[in-house]
């Protein structure tokens, strides 16, 4: 009978089968969890807060400027800030207004500024593009392009964000 015990050795630890089980349950378990937090759509959230907190200061700083100069910025070709004569880049400084003139979150986008010139510098509009589109409740039209887009001759079109500018914010006395 002793011999036969020995013969009969008792394994601990998990079978193959077991570690595959687990792990499967794992992956389900992990997967929705993932579809839950939906980090994508947060991280796009959460550039598209950026945005708009960029163009509220790009805002105070077009309305610091007209206390100082009676009027708007011009906008050069590429629908960027004129300090003068000298074209001000996203990103880089716009002393005294703004340290730093902000520029969009994502490399492929980019704000467009917009003064016409028959508003003689008492009017403009800046756009950016909501990476969420129509599921962000103050994108313009839908998620498509503002109204104002393309609306005359030396308007930025629908594209000049890199995407759709989707969201506008402009002076007082017009519509994005």
């Amino acid at each position: 009978m002793k011999e036969n015990n020995k013969n009969m050795r008792v394994h601990k630890g998990f079978t193959l089968i077991e570690i595959i089980v687990v792990l499967a349950l794992l992956g389900v378990v992990a997967a929705s969890a993932l579809a839950t937090i939906d980090p994508f759509g947060q991280l796009q959230k959460s550039n598209d807060a950026h945005r708009k907190a960029d163009l509220e200061s790009v805002q105070h700083a077009l309305e610091l400027y007209y206390q100082d100069k009676g009027g708007y910025p011009t906008s050069s070709a590429d629908f960027q800030i004129m300090n003068g004569p000298i074209t001000v880049s996203w990103g880089s400084s716009w002393s005294p207004y703004m340290t730093t003139l902000p520029k969009d979150p994502s490399l492929s986008n980019r704000y467009v500024y917009y003064s016409p010139p028959s508003a003689s510098g008492q009017a403009y509009y800046l756009y950016a593009n909501l990476q969420r589109g129509a599921k962000d409740k103050q994108s313009c039209n839908n998620g498509n392009a503002c109204p104002s887009i393309g609306s005359a001759a030396g308007f930025p079109t629908g594209n000049a964000c890199g995407g759709v500018c989707n969201y506008g914010v402009s002076s007082s006395n017009v519509a994005p």
